[in-house]
């Protein structure tokens, strides 16, 4: 076997896909086949001379053919900063935007902003589902999740067999590791158990999950939330209608900016590229588990998180991390605009 064969295949035993979490067998009903990213997504040759490591496009130059906002949060702020985002220009589509009140719907469309669907407020231990208000588009369910309580599964389990669309937002301390994420697997399992795969669910604040920055990268490999991670997300993907949202992150700092050309400078590049390491560290195992079809690109980060993050900022860091896995243009397409667009499509 040759050199370059032999570190294909060291590389390949070492990224496969990471071990179930106990108790998740019980759900497999056969081996998974997860898709596989190309190795030059996590190892790319400074010379590029080896076919086995092709060099991946430039992040510069990979943009979607259309935006679909997934998570916007405060709509007239939105459009200022879509206004704002160079990038964005002829780029930006339709939105999935959360009101506060299911009264806020009737006044969506006069923002002058094509609008995907609507999200209102969902109690998860309420006994009652809200009712949707009527509109031209699709109205869903937004909540949060903190624990596995009965009322929870119950409000969950009826609310996707009215076929409902929920969002929710992931609000357990992923710090605990193994019992935070079993705890919300034991959730999604037993509310999913009877709906005979009715309803959708989108996951949002584990893409990236909260995380330490002060903690290096050297150790974030071997640390132990991250090992969880990765077993995890593996075991989320088993739940067949279950997508996620790739959303700025709740780390206790704003987003880096990225400013015009010739006007950045070394510390605000710098602290860039630590971002993009690692996002790319937590978006590469779930890439692995889901797929490119169940990601979602959102720009309002969880209401957890207290740091600023702007539409503009975000996509840049989020395109640019994509990119640098070494992708094809249609999964960019997919995750930001494509997947959103079919996730939150009218249904017949």
């Amino acid at each position: 076997m040759s050199d370059d064969n032999t570190l294909t295949v060291a590389v390949e035993d070492h990224l496969a896909a990471p071990p179930l979490s106990p108790g998740v067998g019980a759900r497999r009903k056969g081996p998974k086949t997860l898709p596989r990213l190309p190795l030059s997504a996590f190892s790319p040759p400074n010379s590029g001379v080896s076919e086995s490591f092709p060099l991946p496009p430039s992040p510069s130059t990979v943009h979607p053919d259309r935006v679909v906002d997934a998570s916007v949060s405060v709509l007239t702020e939105w459009k200022k900063q879509a206004a704002s985002a160079k990038d964005l220009e002829g780029r930006a589509g339709a939105i999935v935007v959360k009101v506060a009140t299911a009264a806020e719907v009737d006044g969506l469309e006069a923002h002058g902003v094509p609008i995907l669907s609507a999200q209102v407020p969902f109690n998860l231990e309420d006994p009652e589902l809200p009712t949707l208000p009527s509109a031209k588009f699709p109205v869903g369910l937004a909540t949060t999740f903190t624990k596995p309580t009965e009322a929870a599964i119950k409000g969950l389990a009826a609310a996707l067999k009215a076929g409902h669309i929920v969002d929710i937002d992931v609000q357990v301390d992923v710090a605990d590791g193994d019992k935070a994420w079993e705890g919300l697997e034991e959730f999604l399992t037993k509310a999913t158990a009877d709906t005979a795969g009715a309803g959708t669910i989108v996951l949002s604040n584990i893409l990236p999950p909260p995380h330490d920055l002060e903690l290096p990268i050297v150790k974030l490999l071997s640390h132990p939330t991250y090992m969880s991670y990765q077993a995890h997300v593996a075991s989320l993907s088993l739940f067949p209608n279950l997508f996620l949202k790739f959303l700025p992150p709740t780390w206790n700092a704003p987003t880096p900016p990225t400013p015009p050309p010739g006007q950045e400078t070394a510390a605000i590049s710098k602290e860039k590229k630590e971002w993009k390491r690692r996002i790319k560290m937590y978006l590469g195992p779930a890439v692995e588990a889901f797929g490119f079809q169940r990601v979602l690109f959102g720009s309002s980060p969880s209401p957890t998180s207290h740091a600023s993050s702007t539409l503009g900022d975000w996509y840049e860091i989020a395109r640019e991390s994509f990119g640098e896995l070494g992708v094809e243009q249609a999964d960019v397409d997919a995750v930001f605009g494509g997947n959103a667009s079919r996730v939150y499509a009218p249904r017949p």
